[in-house]
Protein backbone atom coordinates (compact mmCIF):
# COMPACT_ATOMS: atom_id res chain seq x y z
CA UNK A 1 0.00 0.00 0.00
CA UNK A 2 1.42 3.39 -0.95
CA UNK A 3 2.18 5.81 1.83
CA UNK A 4 0.08 8.91 1.88
CA UNK A 5 1.76 11.99 0.53
CA UNK A 6 1.14 15.70 0.24
CA UNK A 7 1.97 17.78 -2.78
CA UNK A 8 4.19 20.81 -2.18
CA UNK A 9 4.45 22.97 -5.23
CA UNK A 10 4.19 20.04 -7.63
CA UNK A 11 6.46 17.75 -5.58
CA UNK A 12 4.99 14.86 -3.60
CA UNK A 13 6.44 14.50 -0.13
CA UNK A 14 5.82 11.29 1.77
CA UNK A 15 4.22 11.41 5.20
CA UNK A 16 7.47 10.09 6.67
CA UNK A 17 9.31 12.96 5.08
CA UNK A 18 6.69 15.35 6.44
CA UNK A 19 7.21 13.99 9.94
CA UNK A 20 10.97 14.38 9.62
CA UNK A 21 10.56 17.87 8.20
CA UNK A 22 8.23 18.82 11.01
CA UNK A 23 10.89 17.89 13.52
CA UNK A 24 13.13 20.38 11.76
CA UNK A 25 10.75 23.35 12.01
CA UNK A 26 12.53 24.62 15.09
CA UNK A 27 15.96 24.41 13.47
CA UNK A 28 17.60 27.72 12.52
CA UNK A 29 18.41 28.53 8.95
CA UNK A 30 22.10 27.93 9.54
CA UNK A 31 21.69 24.41 10.91
CA UNK A 32 23.05 21.64 8.73
CA UNK A 33 20.00 20.76 6.64
CA UNK A 34 19.35 17.07 6.50
CA UNK A 35 18.56 15.18 3.35
CA UNK A 36 21.41 16.86 1.54
CA UNK A 37 23.66 14.32 -0.07
CA UNK A 38 26.95 15.46 -1.53
CA UNK A 39 26.13 14.05 -4.97
CA UNK A 40 23.03 16.25 -5.26
CA UNK A 41 24.90 19.51 -5.63
CA UNK A 42 23.23 22.42 -7.35
CA UNK A 43 24.00 23.39 -10.93
CA UNK A 44 25.04 26.82 -9.72
CA UNK A 45 27.54 25.26 -7.33
CA UNK A 46 29.00 23.18 -10.16
CA UNK A 47 29.39 26.31 -12.30
CA UNK A 48 30.93 28.15 -9.36
CA UNK A 49 33.47 25.36 -8.88
CA UNK A 50 34.45 25.55 -12.55
CA UNK A 51 34.89 29.32 -12.18
CA UNK A 52 37.11 28.95 -9.11
CA UNK A 53 39.23 26.33 -10.82
CA UNK A 54 39.59 27.77 -14.31
CA UNK A 55 39.41 31.54 -13.80
CA UNK A 56 40.48 32.12 -10.21
CA UNK A 57 43.00 29.25 -10.19
CA UNK A 58 42.16 28.48 -6.56
CA UNK A 59 43.66 25.49 -4.77
CA UNK A 60 41.65 22.27 -4.58
CA UNK A 61 41.44 22.72 -0.81
CA UNK A 62 39.82 26.16 -1.22
CA UNK A 63 37.52 24.91 -3.97
CA UNK A 64 36.28 22.03 -1.81
CA UNK A 65 35.73 24.35 1.15
CA UNK A 66 33.86 27.01 -0.86
CA UNK A 67 31.74 24.43 -2.68
CA UNK A 68 30.84 22.86 0.66
CA UNK A 69 29.96 26.26 2.12
CA UNK A 70 27.69 27.33 -0.75
CA UNK A 71 26.04 23.91 -0.84
CA UNK A 72 25.48 24.21 2.90
CA UNK A 73 23.81 27.59 2.36
CA UNK A 74 21.67 26.33 -0.52
CA UNK A 75 20.55 23.28 1.41
CA UNK A 76 19.63 25.38 4.43
CA UNK A 77 17.48 27.62 2.26
CA UNK A 78 15.98 24.75 0.26
CA UNK A 79 15.16 22.77 3.39
CA UNK A 80 13.62 25.94 4.80
CA UNK A 81 11.37 26.17 1.76
CA UNK A 82 10.56 22.44 1.80
CA UNK A 83 8.86 22.79 5.19
CA UNK A 84 6.79 25.69 3.84
CA UNK A 85 8.41 28.53 5.73
CA UNK A 86 8.44 31.68 3.55
CA UNK A 87 11.89 32.28 2.06
CA UNK A 88 11.76 36.01 2.79
CA UNK A 89 11.11 35.37 6.48
CA UNK A 90 14.07 33.30 7.74
CA UNK A 91 13.77 31.32 10.92
CA UNK A 92 15.07 32.96 14.04
CA UNK A 93 18.61 32.06 14.90
CA UNK A 94 17.78 31.90 18.59
CA UNK A 95 15.65 28.76 18.29
CA UNK A 96 17.14 25.44 19.31
CA UNK A 97 18.89 23.43 16.61
CA UNK A 98 19.16 19.68 16.35
CA UNK A 99 22.18 19.51 14.03
CA UNK A 100 25.82 19.70 14.96
CA UNK A 101 28.56 21.72 13.38
CA UNK A 102 31.95 20.45 12.33
CA UNK A 103 35.12 22.45 12.74
CA UNK A 104 36.88 23.78 9.70
CA UNK A 105 39.11 20.80 9.10
CA UNK A 106 36.28 18.29 9.43
CA UNK A 107 34.14 20.43 7.12
CA UNK A 108 36.77 20.29 4.40
CA UNK A 109 37.72 16.63 4.82
CA UNK A 110 34.40 14.91 5.61
CA UNK A 111 33.47 11.93 3.50
CA UNK A 112 30.08 11.26 1.99
CA UNK A 113 27.84 9.99 4.77
CA UNK A 114 24.63 8.04 4.36
CA UNK A 115 23.64 8.23 8.03
CA UNK A 116 20.11 9.05 9.17
CA UNK A 117 21.29 12.47 10.27
CA UNK A 118 21.54 13.42 6.59
CA UNK A 119 18.22 11.90 5.51
CA UNK A 120 15.54 13.74 7.47
CA UNK A 121 14.21 16.05 4.74
CA UNK A 122 13.67 14.36 1.37
CA UNK A 123 13.51 15.66 -2.17
CA UNK A 124 15.96 18.57 -2.12
CA UNK A 125 17.03 18.54 -5.76
CA UNK A 126 19.54 20.65 -7.63
CA UNK A 127 16.80 22.91 -8.96
CA UNK A 128 15.63 23.61 -5.41
CA UNK A 129 19.14 24.60 -4.40
CA UNK A 130 19.55 26.85 -7.43
CA UNK A 131 16.24 28.59 -6.77
CA UNK A 132 17.03 28.97 -3.07
CA UNK A 133 20.43 30.51 -3.76
CA UNK A 134 19.01 32.91 -6.33
CA UNK A 135 16.21 34.00 -3.97
CA UNK A 136 18.46 34.56 -0.94
CA UNK A 137 18.41 37.96 0.76
CA UNK A 138 20.85 39.72 3.07
CA UNK A 139 18.57 38.77 5.96
CA UNK A 140 18.79 35.11 4.93
CA UNK A 141 22.57 35.23 4.81
CA UNK A 142 22.84 36.96 8.18
CA UNK A 143 20.46 34.42 9.69
CA UNK A 144 22.54 31.59 8.25
CA UNK A 145 25.72 32.92 9.87
CA UNK A 146 24.02 33.92 13.10
CA UNK A 147 22.56 30.46 13.61
CA UNK A 148 26.00 28.90 13.18
CA UNK A 149 27.47 31.31 15.69
CA UNK A 150 24.83 30.43 18.26
CA UNK A 151 25.49 26.75 17.64
CA UNK A 152 29.13 27.30 18.58
CA UNK A 153 30.77 27.08 15.16
CA UNK A 154 34.36 28.33 15.14
CA UNK A 155 34.89 31.94 14.14
CA UNK A 156 37.25 30.79 11.40
CA UNK A 157 34.53 28.59 9.92
CA UNK A 158 31.96 31.39 9.98
CA UNK A 159 34.43 33.86 8.48
CA UNK A 160 35.28 31.43 5.69
CA UNK A 161 31.62 30.77 4.94
CA UNK A 162 30.92 34.49 4.77
CA UNK A 163 33.86 34.90 2.38
CA UNK A 164 32.56 32.00 0.27
CA UNK A 165 29.10 33.61 0.10
CA UNK A 166 30.53 36.97 -0.95
CA UNK A 167 32.71 35.36 -3.63
CA UNK A 168 29.79 33.28 -4.90
CA UNK A 169 27.35 36.18 -5.15
CA UNK A 170 29.88 38.52 -6.75
CA UNK A 171 30.40 35.88 -9.44
CA UNK A 172 26.68 35.11 -9.76
CA UNK A 173 25.80 38.80 -10.09
CA UNK A 174 28.56 39.54 -12.56
CA UNK A 175 27.50 36.61 -14.77
CA UNK A 176 23.80 37.51 -14.63
CA UNK A 177 22.73 34.47 -12.62
CA UNK A 178 21.54 36.74 -9.78
CA UNK A 179 20.06 40.18 -10.36
CA UNK A 180 21.28 41.81 -7.13
CA UNK A 181 24.11 40.81 -4.80
CA UNK A 182 22.61 40.08 -1.33
CA UNK A 183 26.06 39.74 0.26
CA UNK A 184 27.27 43.32 -0.24
CA UNK A 185 26.74 44.23 3.43
CA UNK A 186 27.44 40.78 4.84
CA UNK A 187 29.97 41.04 7.65
CA UNK A 188 31.55 38.06 9.41
CA UNK A 189 33.01 38.08 12.92
CA UNK A 190 36.67 38.98 13.13
CA UNK A 191 39.01 36.09 13.68
CA UNK A 192 40.75 36.12 17.02
CA UNK A 193 44.42 36.99 16.77
CA UNK A 194 45.63 33.61 17.94
CA UNK A 195 49.35 32.88 17.89
CA UNK A 196 50.22 29.56 16.25
CA UNK A 197 51.68 26.76 18.34
CA UNK A 198 55.37 26.31 17.56
CA UNK A 199 58.16 24.06 18.72
CA UNK A 200 61.14 25.43 20.57
CA UNK A 201 64.37 24.93 18.69
CA UNK A 202 65.38 22.24 21.19
CA UNK A 203 62.04 20.48 20.68
CA UNK A 204 62.51 20.53 16.90
CA UNK A 205 65.98 18.99 17.29
CA UNK A 206 64.59 16.26 19.55
CA UNK A 207 61.77 15.55 17.11
CA UNK A 208 64.19 15.02 14.25
CA UNK A 209 66.35 12.81 16.50
CA UNK A 210 63.29 10.68 17.26
CA UNK A 211 62.61 10.31 13.52
CA UNK A 212 66.27 9.41 12.87
CA UNK A 213 66.28 6.75 15.58
CA UNK A 214 63.06 5.23 14.22
CA UNK A 215 64.67 5.10 10.75
CA UNK A 216 67.62 3.05 12.03
CA UNK A 217 65.65 -0.15 11.43
CA UNK A 218 65.76 0.64 7.67
CA UNK A 219 62.03 0.16 7.31
CA UNK A 220 61.35 2.22 4.17
CA UNK A 221 58.34 3.92 5.80
CA UNK A 222 60.43 5.03 8.78
CA UNK A 223 63.15 6.24 6.43
CA UNK A 224 60.52 8.14 4.47
CA UNK A 225 59.10 9.66 7.66
CA UNK A 226 62.51 11.00 8.62
CA UNK A 227 62.95 12.58 5.18
CA UNK A 228 59.46 14.07 5.35
CA UNK A 229 60.10 15.71 8.73
CA UNK A 230 63.53 16.98 7.76
CA UNK A 231 62.17 18.55 4.57
CA UNK A 232 59.10 20.06 6.23
CA UNK A 233 61.15 21.71 8.96
CA UNK A 234 64.06 22.70 6.71
CA UNK A 235 61.92 24.34 4.03
CA UNK A 236 58.72 25.42 5.79
CA UNK A 237 56.62 24.15 2.90
CA UNK A 238 52.94 23.23 3.27
CA UNK A 239 51.89 19.59 3.58
CA UNK A 240 49.95 19.88 0.31
CA UNK A 241 53.10 21.13 -1.40
CA UNK A 242 55.16 18.33 0.09
CA UNK A 243 52.96 15.46 -1.07
CA UNK A 244 52.80 16.91 -4.61
CA UNK A 245 56.60 16.89 -5.07
CA UNK A 246 57.91 14.69 -7.87
CA UNK A 247 61.43 13.29 -8.01
CA UNK A 248 62.36 15.72 -10.79
CA UNK A 249 61.39 18.65 -8.54
CA UNK A 250 64.25 17.77 -6.20
CA UNK A 251 67.82 18.95 -6.85
CA UNK A 252 70.28 17.40 -4.41
CA UNK A 253 73.26 19.13 -5.98
CA UNK A 254 71.99 22.61 -5.09
CA UNK A 255 69.78 21.54 -2.14
CA UNK A 256 66.68 23.11 -3.68
CA UNK A 257 63.15 21.84 -4.22
CA UNK A 258 60.48 23.19 -6.58
CA UNK A 259 56.99 23.27 -5.11
CA UNK A 260 53.60 24.42 -6.37
CA UNK A 261 51.77 26.57 -3.84
CA UNK A 262 48.41 28.27 -3.64
CA UNK A 263 47.05 29.52 -6.93
CA UNK A 264 49.36 27.05 -8.75
CA UNK A 265 52.29 29.41 -8.13
CA UNK A 266 55.66 27.72 -8.34
CA UNK A 267 58.63 28.64 -6.17
CA UNK A 268 62.01 27.16 -5.42
CA UNK A 269 62.86 26.59 -1.77
CA UNK A 270 66.27 25.72 -0.26
CA UNK A 271 66.89 23.09 2.41
CA UNK A 272 69.90 22.15 4.51
CA UNK A 273 72.47 19.37 4.70
CA UNK A 274 70.55 17.18 7.21
CA UNK A 275 67.51 17.22 4.92
CA UNK A 276 69.69 16.36 1.92
CA UNK A 277 71.15 13.35 3.74
CA UNK A 278 67.73 12.13 4.82
CA UNK A 279 66.40 12.53 1.27
CA UNK A 280 69.34 10.61 -0.22
CA UNK A 281 68.72 7.76 2.20
CA UNK A 282 65.02 7.75 1.33
CA UNK A 283 65.68 7.72 -2.41
CA UNK A 284 67.85 4.64 -1.89
CA UNK A 285 64.93 2.93 -0.10
CA UNK A 286 62.12 4.22 -2.34
CA UNK A 287 62.43 1.40 -4.94
CA UNK A 288 61.30 -1.06 -2.25
CA UNK A 289 57.85 0.56 -2.29
CA UNK A 290 57.54 1.39 -6.00
CA UNK A 291 54.58 -0.10 -7.89
CA UNK A 292 52.88 0.63 -11.19
CA UNK A 293 50.85 3.30 -9.35
CA UNK A 294 53.88 5.20 -8.03
CA UNK A 295 54.56 7.43 -11.00
CA UNK A 296 57.08 10.18 -10.32
CA UNK A 297 55.92 10.88 -6.75
CA UNK A 298 58.79 11.57 -4.39
CA UNK A 299 57.08 10.28 -1.25
CA UNK A 300 55.17 7.00 -1.35
CA UNK A 301 52.87 5.16 1.01
CA UNK A 302 53.13 1.51 2.02
CA UNK A 303 51.17 0.44 -1.07
CA UNK A 304 53.34 2.40 -3.45
CA UNK A 305 50.95 5.26 -4.16
CA UNK A 306 51.71 8.93 -3.62
CA UNK A 307 51.54 9.65 0.10
CA UNK A 308 48.39 11.40 1.34
CA UNK A 309 48.38 14.60 3.45
CA UNK A 310 46.41 12.81 6.15
CA UNK A 311 49.14 10.17 6.42
CA UNK A 312 51.75 12.89 6.84
CA UNK A 313 49.71 14.56 9.57
CA UNK A 314 49.43 11.27 11.45
CA UNK A 315 53.19 10.73 11.18
CA UNK A 316 54.06 14.19 12.50
CA UNK A 317 51.59 14.04 15.40
CA UNK A 318 52.79 10.54 16.28
CA UNK A 319 56.47 11.52 16.40
CA UNK A 320 55.86 14.80 18.23
CA UNK A 321 54.15 12.78 20.97
CA UNK A 322 57.58 11.33 21.82
CA UNK A 323 59.05 14.78 22.57
CA UNK A 324 58.45 15.62 26.20
CA UNK A 325 56.56 18.87 26.91
CA UNK A 326 56.37 19.74 23.21
CA UNK A 327 53.05 21.14 21.92
CA UNK A 328 51.04 18.78 19.74
CA UNK A 329 51.77 20.21 16.31
CA UNK A 330 51.22 18.83 12.84
CA UNK A 331 52.89 19.64 9.51
CA UNK A 332 51.58 23.22 9.65
CA UNK A 333 53.09 23.53 13.12
CA UNK A 334 56.47 22.60 11.62
CA UNK A 335 55.94 25.33 9.03
CA UNK A 336 55.20 27.82 11.83
CA UNK A 337 58.25 26.60 13.71
CA UNK A 338 60.55 26.92 10.70
CA UNK A 339 59.39 30.49 10.05
CA UNK A 340 59.76 31.48 13.70
CA UNK A 341 63.24 29.98 14.01
CA UNK A 342 64.35 31.71 10.80
CA UNK A 343 63.28 35.08 12.17
CA UNK A 344 64.82 34.36 15.56
CA UNK A 345 68.05 33.57 13.72
CA UNK A 346 68.04 36.95 12.00
CA UNK A 347 66.46 36.16 8.62
CA UNK A 348 64.93 39.08 6.74
CA UNK A 349 61.13 39.18 6.81
CA UNK A 350 60.93 39.52 3.02
CA UNK A 351 63.13 36.44 2.59
CA UNK A 352 60.88 34.44 4.91
CA UNK A 353 57.85 35.66 2.94
CA UNK A 354 59.40 34.35 -0.27
CA UNK A 355 60.36 31.02 1.31
CA UNK A 356 56.87 30.44 2.67
CA UNK A 357 55.12 31.57 -0.50
CA UNK A 358 52.98 34.20 1.23
CA UNK A 359 51.22 36.59 -1.13
CA UNK A 360 51.09 39.26 1.58
CA UNK A 361 53.81 40.37 3.95
CA UNK A 362 51.11 40.84 6.59
CA UNK A 363 50.72 37.06 6.79
CA UNK A 364 54.44 36.59 7.38
CA UNK A 365 54.43 39.25 10.08
CA UNK A 366 52.43 36.88 12.27
CA UNK A 367 55.70 35.10 13.01
CA UNK A 368 57.33 38.29 14.23
CA UNK A 369 54.62 38.43 16.88
CA UNK A 370 55.58 34.92 17.98
CA UNK A 371 59.24 35.91 18.16
CA UNK A 372 58.53 39.09 20.12
CA UNK A 373 56.36 37.13 22.53
CA UNK A 374 59.21 34.71 23.16
CA UNK A 375 61.64 37.59 23.56
CA UNK A 376 59.37 39.16 26.15
CA UNK A 377 59.06 35.92 28.12
CA UNK A 378 62.83 35.38 28.05
CA UNK A 379 63.41 38.96 29.18
CA UNK A 380 60.97 38.65 32.06
CA UNK A 381 62.58 35.40 33.20
CA UNK A 382 66.18 36.55 32.90
CA UNK A 383 66.38 40.29 33.63
CA UNK A 384 66.69 41.17 37.35
CA UNK A 385 64.50 44.26 36.97
CA UNK A 386 62.00 42.92 34.47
Amino acid sequence: MRAAGVCHGGRVTSSAAQDDAARKVSAPLGASPAGAHDHASAGLVDDFVRYLRSERNRSEHTIRAYASDITHLGRALAAHQSIEVPTKEPLRAGRAAHGSFEDERAEDERAEDGSAEHEAVQGIAGGDLDAALVAATLVDLRSWLSAQSEEGAARATIARRAAAARTFYRWATRTGRVTADPSLRLVAPRRRGRLPAVLRQGDAAQLLDVAAIAADDEDPIHVRNRAVLELLYASGIRVGELVAIDIDDLDLTTDMVRVTGKGSKERVVPFGIPARRALRTWLAQRPRLVTSDSGAALFLGRRGRRVDPRQVREVVHGLVAHVRDAPDVGPHGLRHSAATHLLEGGADLRVVQELLGHASLATTQLYTHVSVDRLRRSYEQAHPRA
